[in-house]
């Protein structure tokens, strides 16, 4: 029996996940010829719509390339049931893969997909990273000190697809032969950041510093995020709801051991010290209830936004995050002073 076309690719390691998704797009256009390439968002396309768009001939290519994101949100009986009709019926030609930055998905989804076409992508240790770090320099003819890697872990998300896109810039900035100090990575990396829902939500969690202070920092990341060409609400809600989500698997994993180990830690996808100082700092802002409540905030706002357009948006948005900062996810009767 042919193994079907359909992949499930775990975790939160993004580089060594996307360099997976190019060897099976490569080895389908040897196969095939071209591909009709598409990527859909479980926030915002329903699986059956796919499903279709994969079940019609393409006009202009041998085939099509699908990659779904938010595989852990396929739970619905009637989700599945849609996936099980394609699997049946699916040609070889196209493919479908399902992408999510959790470690695993609902069992019967995962059930459905073939052993060998399943794959975990581990968050690397910090020991792995600074490797890959000093390797990623060395071969393109840099070295950089010890404070300098720190430095970089701590201010780039930790998955090697951001550590290589964010250091590309030191090769512009600097000759080939160069130290990179950890002077150099302030100057180049704080000043030139993308911000991001996780800069956003990094923001929310600096539970060191008074509401009025983190609610400032977080508008002013909202509009730089607002401002710049990639701007998607819909997008942004998406990526706060994903760190929301690891918070309760957070509270959870402290719920089963009062000293989680650090295997414990990895196999939740906590593996870097960034990750764990931030949820510590984000336990101590928001509980278990607290972090429901902002889970069914940010649904709230998702369905505000779609149903009210763009004329709405950054209210939404700011009121949404004044929520979350000076009220912990609930509703806003009247505006409040954030306290300090």
């Amino acid at each position: 029996m042919a193994v079907p076309p359909l992949y499930l690719f775990l975790g939160q390691e993004i580089g060594e996940r996307n360099n997976e998704i190019q060897k099976v797009k490569e080895t389908k256009k040897k196969k095939v010829g071209e591909l009709d390439e598409y990527k859909f968002y479980a926030t915002e396309t329903k699986i059956h719509e796919v499903v279709n768009l994969l079940l019609n001939e393409s006009l202009f290519a041998s085939a099509r390339f699908i990659i779904f994101y938010g595989a852990e949100l396929l739970k619905k009986k009637e989700d599945l049931e849609v996936l099980t009709g394609w699997i049946k019926s699916a040609t070889p030609s196209s493919v479908l893969i399902l992408v999510s930055e959790e470690n695993s998905c609902d069992k019967k989804l995962e059930n459905l997909i073939p052993k060998e076409n399943k794959k975990i992508f581990w968050e690397m240790f910090e020991n792995r990273k600074e490797q890959w770090l000093f390797d990623f320099f060395k071969k393109n003819s840099y070295s950089l000190t010890d404070e300098a890697i720190s430095l970089i872990l701590d201010m780039i998300e930790n998955n090697t697809e951001s550590l290589k896109t964010e250091c590309s810039r030191f090769f512009l900035c600097f000759e080939k032969g160069y130290t990179i100090t950890a002077e150099d990575v302030e100057k180049i990396l704080s000043h030139n950041r993308e911000e991001s829902a996780f800069t956003l939500f990094d923001s929310l969690c600096q539970g060191d510093k008074r509401p009025s202070v983190r609610l400032e920092s977080s508008l002013d990341i909202l509009q730089k995020i607002r401002l710049s060409k990639d701007s998607n609400s819909v997008q942004l809600i998406a990526g706060l709801t994903y760190c929301f989500r690891r918070l309760q698997v957070w509270h959870g994993l402290l719920a089963e051991k009062e000293f989680p180990s650090d295997l414990d830690y990895k196999v939740k996808g906590f593996a870097s010290k960034k990750a764990q100082k931030q949820y510590r700092s984000a336990t101590k802002l928001w509980s278990l209830n607290d972090t429901d409540v902002i889970l069914a905030a940010l649904a709230s706002a998702d369905m505000e936004i779609r149903s009210g357009g763009s004329p709405i948006e950054d209210i939404v948005l700011q009121k949404l995050l004044y929520s979350i900062v000076c009220k912990k996810g609930r509703k806003l009767e009247q505006w409040e002073e954030p306290p300090f």
